[in-house]
């Protein structure tokens, strides 16, 4: 164990000292789910109000729809979700680099060749943010009665701002 985890573990306990929500159902009660990044500045739940079982929340480095998609086909197929939130942000480290970038970092701190890899990355939030709905409204594996909608947070205020209504 780590000083980290040990803290973990007790904030742990006082959760689940109090937890009273062991009967919520599978599926999301509210038949939606969020796409969001990984950023640790952004709190889902606390930005839009998403209660336990209300909703699945994804989360991936760059809310990317490509690395989502698996996730995404989960939820609405199996679990029966109707509506997908994509959700950027401002201030999104996608933003400030180039997958080349990427591969000599990776190259010269691990020595390992990651030239296989799309770390995914954009020039521009709200093109992105544009390209993913779409990439989601093609797709085969997302059926036409699913709404999508594209939306930027700004971590700087808290807001969320529609890019693209469903």
């Amino acid at each position: 164990m780590t000083v980290l985890t040990d803290a973990l573990s007790a904030n742990n306990a006082s959760y689940a000292a109090g937890f009273t929500k062991g009967d919520l159902a599978l599926p999301p009660a509210k038949k939606y789910l969020v796409l969001t990044c990984m950023d640790a500045r952004i709190d889902p739940a606390a930005a839009l109000g998403i209660e336990l079982g209300d909703a699945h929340v994804i989360r991936n480095a760059g809310a990317s729809a490509v690395d989502g998609l698996r996730s995404v086909i989960i939820s609405e197929q199996l679990l029966g979700t109707t509506e997908v939130v994509l959700i950027k942000h401002t201030g999104c480290g996608m933003l400030t680099f180039k997958n080349e970038d990427a591969h000599a970092i990776v190259q010269k701190q691990l020595g390992a060749d990651s030239t296989g890899i799309d770390f995914l990355p954009f020039p521009d939030l709200e093109q992105a943010v544009k390209d993913d709905v779409e990439y989601l409204k093609k797709s085969e594996f997302v059926p036409d009665s699913v709404k999508i909608s594209g939306w930027v947070y700004q971590v700087e205020t808290g807001k969320v701002v529609n890019i693209v209504p469903a």
